[in-house]
């Protein structure tokens, strides 16, 4: 991808958090001994950008984290993540169960900003809505990591028939991003509960689901007690066998004490990284800004991160089975079709059939897409999508 050249974020975030912690007594010896060896000129904290600019850590706040990137929220150009949001609505969802302490970064303890803290009462939501609400409801659920965002080439194709709604977990893109132990721990279950309070609040009639990647499972044990609300269930590249259970390297680096700390504060290696290196996706410039926007403006979305990656790796292989198990089991009722991008890089394509045919489900194969198929072939998935529904709801 022909990226902009990125500062280093997590080197500028973790400097500031050092000198922070360093006593003022101790910067002022330094500076004494500085100005005595420079010709007494003041001293300046920077952090050495790899473009001509330096970024100061005790920059005024209106600067950002002390980085920024071309066409950024810090710059002054236009935003595309900024028209992005302009598109969607924040709902509110699922009560917050937390102590009613301010959050606190996980290093240093230090207080973390407003998009960090958990919501009082209800959790927010961030989601885009397309076509008549009149219409046959459709959810788009995006996988980790990733965002609503990702369905935007689909939207609009579902909006002509359907109620199409796309949104963000919580932990990602614009919706709130409380730190673990402060309201939301980002575990499998919660993931599920939360779910059903946001279905509920954007819709009180029959759905389609469709989601993708390792979040199926989570959706997967949502459907399997609320079968009478559901139209059609389709999976994107589910984690579907046992070898599909493990996450993969450039997600599991986040789950690892302290580098993944370190790391989930680069939006290149959060959002670029994870998003191209499972498939052939060459994101334009203001889409992958889009990607970045969270990880650029809080450290909330990189320690979201972190949380949701130790979780997935405690406990996917455990729902990847009771996924397997609900979608065999003679009481599955839900009309139910796999998706499934053939140049996955992430999850291998052995078993799938098998799994599909022993299971009676339908499977659908999107040969030039990756593990996200709505990122890669957005167009294409969308016809896709209304056929399938089209087909289930006339009973073709």
């Amino acid at each position: 991808m022909a990226a902009t050249q990125a500062k280093t974020p997590s080197l500028c975030y973790y400097a500031r958090q050092l000198h922070n912690h360093i006593p003022a007594s101790s910067l002022s010896l330094v500076g004494n001994n500085l100005k005595s060896n420079h010709h007494k000129k003041p001293l300046k904290f920077t952090c050495r950008s790899s473009g001509q600019d330096d970024y100061y850590i005790d920059a005024p706040v209106e600067v950002g984290d002390g980085f920024s990137f071309s066409g950024g929220k810090y710059s002054d150009g236009p935003s595309p993540s900024d028209e992005w949001f302009k598109q969607g609505k924040i709902v509110k969802a699922y009560a917050a169960f937390g102590s009613g302490e301010k959050a606190k970064d996980p290093i240093f303890g230090l207080a973390m900003g407003a998009d960090s803290q958990a919501s009082t009462d209800v959790f927010r939501w961030f989601c885009v809505e397309s076509g008549s609400a009149d219409n046959p409801s459709v959810i788009l659920i995006h996988g980790f990591p990733s965002q609503a965002y990702s369905y935007r080439k689909v939207l609009p194709i579902l909006s002509k028939d359907y109620h199409a709604i796309a949104f963000d977990w919580l932990g990602f893109g614009f919706s709130d991003k409380p730190q673990p132990k402060y309201g939301f721990d980002y575990t499998m279950n919660e993931f599920v509960a939360s779910l059903e309070s946001f279905i509920n609040e954007v819709t009180v009639n029959k759905v389609t689901l469709v989601v993708q990647g390792y979040f199926a499972p989570v959706v997967v044990k949502y459907a399997s007690s609320h079968q009478e609300k559901i139209d059609n269930l389709i999976l994107l590249n589910p984690p579907l066998t046992e070898k599909h259970a493990n996450l993969p390297s450039t997600l599991s680096i986040f789950s690892n004490f302290l580098l993944g700390e370190i790391f989930s504060q680069d939006p290149l290696r959060a959002s670029d990284k994870a998003l191209e290196s499972s498939g052939p996706y060459k994101m334009k410039e203001d889409d992958a800004m889009v990607y970045r926007n969270p990880y650029l403006t809080s450290g909330a979305s990189g320690f979201a991160l972190n949380a949701i990656s130790r979780a997935m790796k405690k406990e996917l292989k455990k729902y990847v089975g009771e996924m397997k198990t609900i979608l065999t089991d003679e009481d599955w009722k839900v009309p139910t079709t796999v998706c499934w991008g053939k140049r996955d890089r992430w999850l291998s394509y052995d078993g799938v059939e098998e799994f599909c045919k022993d299971s009676k489900h339908k499977l659908i194969e999107i040969p030039m897409a990756g593990h996200h198929v709505q990122e890669d072939r957005g167009e294409e998935l969308g016809e896709v999508l209304k056929g399938i529904i089209r087909r289930s709801r006339f009973g073709l």
